[in-house]
């Protein structure tokens, strides 16, 4: 019996039309190309030991597949987020279902309310969230309400050069929040803050133990984490990149 899930959902077939705010489009999104590396992504997990849970596809969302957006967990509590994209908020269809089906309590977002799960970096205690893209702080309020009793800290940190908090920041398993430094608006928010050659060196995935997933187009960055002592694992998701995804966008790890 695996104790690790991961909630996922399969890329829609108009990929190529989602949104982009802080990049430019470099690019025509390979749909088929998409497809397969997500395949390739939900794989690395299940080599992983994890086993990998598929919300309903929502074909006519463009950007369903970065379904991280859409819930945040914590303890025995899912937040259904309300994006601050009108676009995107069709995408949290069928996620509800998901996750209580694997026995989380739901809390939704409500107007005036937004927040993105992408702009929520959680590790031991704290609870930090990105303000000033898609997330306001209403929804930061109501995601402190959602998580009272649950012990934790939910800290407001702003965000004005990318698109989520966790397109600029994620967090090592001991704590260490890696940073791309030309992305990050304040650094010193976090004690223990590792500055990282490539872009795409500031998003892991914690697979368990000293484990991370991390995008193939790191190479520098895969070397300094293995030269702390992390097994890490890279797989290749270009056509994500291209919309403004990462590794963390495309899963949501939920409780066993």
């Amino acid at each position: 019996m695996h104790r690790r899930l991961a909630l996922v959902r399969r890329p829609s077939p108009r990929l190529a039309d989602g949104l982009v705010t802080h990049i430019e489009r470099s690019g025509s999104v390979d749909a088929e190309l998409a497809l397969r590396q997500w395949q390739e992504y939900c794989d690395v997990l299940r080599r992983r030991d994890w086993a990998v849970v598929e919300a309903p596809p929502v074909d006519a969302c463009p950007d369903g597949v970065f379904i991280e957006d859409q819930v945040v967990v914590h303890g025995d509590v899912a937040v259904l987020c309300r994006s601050g994209a009108p676009e995107r908020r069709g995408e949290r269809t069928g996620v509800r279902e998901a996750v209580e089906a694997h026995g989380y309590r739901t809390v939704e977002v409500l107007e005036p309310g937004t927040l993105d799960g992408g702009d929520v970096l959680k590790h031991g205690h704290h609870v930090w969230v990105g303000v000033g893209g898609r997330t306001n702080l209403a929804g930061v309020e109501q995601l402190r309400t959602a998580l009272e009793g649950h012990r934790v800290e939910v800290v407001p940190v702003p965000v004005s050069k990318v698109l989520h908090l966790k397109s600029a920041v994620t967090a090592l398993p001991d704590g260490t929040v890696l940073g791309h430094p030309p992305l990050v608006d304040d650094p010193s928010v976090w004690p223990q803050f590792l500055a990282v050659p490539e872009e795409s060196g500031a998003h892991v995935v914690l697979l368990g133990g000293m484990a991370v997933l991390m995008s193939a187009s790191a190479p520098r960055t895969a070397q300094l984490l293995r030269s702390r002592g992390h097994d890490v694992v890279t797989v290749d998701i270009s056509e994500f990149e291209k919309l403004e995804g990462c590794v963390t966008c495309l899963s949501v790890r939920l409780r066993g």
